[in-house]
């Protein structure tokens, strides 16, 4: 089964700590810190393989976490950035925020590798805390926190042309007349599970890209089938050639299978009608002398609403070339630059709570109990016995975000804050 779809959960290296130290040397006896720089995590990096045509490898593997920063060291030793991690995905692979359904990335076009996740910071050692007041700091900074998210990731295949209709109508078999492309071809439905890339050449430089869709059925547009998994595929093509059976071999009205799928186009994604259409009326080479002219009914039905109807047979080549150039020509005044997808999820927006957990609540005496493993971590570091080391955290509350959730929260001047060993009255 073709892979187009795949959740997955993706997380940043985190920054490493700073590191508190202090020079001994011999004969040096107030020697100052020396505590080094954390390193910087690694980031989430998405980048297109030309070797891919699958999400398949995102069914085995749903979990991609970067390396973290290492922690400073003694001698101002600044500690290892963490590994980058590199996904690579094919071309056309949208990332969407899985809780919200917005596109972060669209992995097309000349956007080939983007950085999804920025690692955290590493934490400043205590060597840059000294000052001519506090000479000997004994607090360093942490190093910032990873980022994280499950993301949708959904293949969207590139084409100029889309190839739709019902299945066993002579798409595969076209394509294939027309392009460099080999689909499987039987005469059963569904046969074609995952789309197929083509380039048609038509000479002199002249030529655009066409896919054979997965053919449709009613009630896709609700997923019935495939549907959805299929539907997907068409949302970058900028023209639509609509394969129909004209000589109805299965018993099908064609007036009325354009009708059904052009309802689930509709019902999919309305801006897929605004695109331009044309229809081609195939299996042309087994009408019979004496039957009526389906085509021209075909013709009357349609043409009127600005749709041209194209008589060709797939597996005789009749007609094909006639309906190739007139693509090319509705292709020539359109725009040469893939469909590519606008950013809707602003990864910087993430809130901070999801970098540095935390838990505000009003306890049954009237305090606020702020507790998380970030800031217990930052207590053990921070001397709050010095005006220095007080303000120090005091800014790491704001930065985290804390003291906007305590206000949220309804606290008021001279309320009682406790967190783990530490009470304070808050006061702005």
């Amino acid at each position: 089964m073709f892979a187009d779809r795949a959740k997955v959960f993706i997380k940043s290296g985190r920054g490493g700590d700073g590191h508190v130290s202090f020079r001994r040397e011999l004969y040096v006896p107030a020697g100052g810190p020396d505590g080094g720089d954390g390193g910087r995590g690694g980031d989430i990096i998405f980048e297109i393989d030309d070797g891919l045509n699958t999400l398949v490898d995102f069914r085995q593997v749903r979990k991609y976490v970067a390396k973290s920063g290492e922690p400073g060291g003694k001698k101002r030793c600044h500690g290892a950035d963490g590994k980058d991690l590199v996904i690579k995905v094919p071309e056309g692979t949208v990332i969407k925020d899985f809780e919200s359904g917005k596109v972060i990335a669209d992995m097309s076009g000349e956007n080939r590798r983007e950085v999804i996740l920025k690692g955290g910071k590493g934490g400043l050692g205590n060597m840059h805390y000294a000052t001519s007041t506090m000479q000997a700091p004994k607090y360093a900074q942490p190093g910032q926190e990873s980022q994280e998210l499950w993301v949708m990731l959904e293949l969207k295949v590139i084409a100029d042309v889309g190839l739709v209709g019902f299945p066993n109508v002579g798409k595969s078999t076209l394509l294939s007349r027309v392009s460099n492309a080999r689909p499987k071809i039987a005469n059963y439905h569904f046969t074609t599970l995952d789309p197929h890339l083509g380039v048609v050449d038509l000479g002199d430089g002249a030529g655009f890209v066409m896919a054979d869709i997965p053919g449709l059925i009613e009630g896709a547009s609700q997923g019935v089938g495939l549907g959805h998994d299929f539907l997907r595929h068409i949302e970058r093509t900028k023209v639509l050639i609509h394969v129909v059976d004209a000589a109805a071999t299965e018993g099908r009205d064609p007036v009325e299978d354009i009708r059904t799928i052009n309802r689930e186009l509709d019902s999919y994604n309305k801006e897929l009608m605004s695109r331009p259409q044309v229809i081609a009326a195939n299996k042309t080479d087994v009408i019979y002398d004496g039957d009526k002219d389906p085509v021209e009914r075909i013709r009357s039905a349609f043409e009127p609403e600005g749709i041209n109807v194209y008589p060709i047979s797939a597996v005789s080549g009749r007609g094909v070339r006639e309906l190739l150039y007139a693509v090319f020509d509705i292709l020539k005044n359109m725009d040469s630059k893939p469909v590519v997808f606008e950013k809707e999820f602003d990864i910087s927006g993430l809130q901070a709570g999801m970098n540095l957990p935390y838990t505000v609540e009003k306890n049954q005496e009237g305090e606020y109990v702020v507790e998380g493993p970030r800031i217990e971590k930052m207590l053990g570091y921070t001397n709050l016995e010095s005006e220095k080391g007080f303000v120090f955290f005091q800014n790491f509350l704001k930065d985290s975000g804390v003291l906007q959730e305590l206000e949220k929260a309804g606290i008021q001047e001279g309320d009682t804050v406790r967190m783990y060993g530490l009470v304070f009255d808050y006061y702005k």
